[in-house]
């Protein structure tokens, strides 16, 4: 089961409140603010929306 869109549309980042998407290898949400770029992990099929679980990627 995969992140359905309905989620993806209400979900943001809890740093910055820019949309997340999701990256192409489905292994987290990344925000779409370039000066935030973070990437929160996805774990069983379930985004974990932590600031302290998110890596940086530019």
């Amino acid at each position: 089961m995969a992140i359905s869109p309905e989620l993806l549309e209400i979900l943001r980042c809890p740093k910055c409140k820019s949309t997340v998407e999701l990256k192409a290898d489905k292994s987290g949400l990344k925000c779409t603010n370039p000066e935030c770029a973070l990437v929160y992990p996805i774990r069983d099929e379930i985004p974990v929306m932590l600031v302290e679980e998110a890596k940086t990627e530019k």
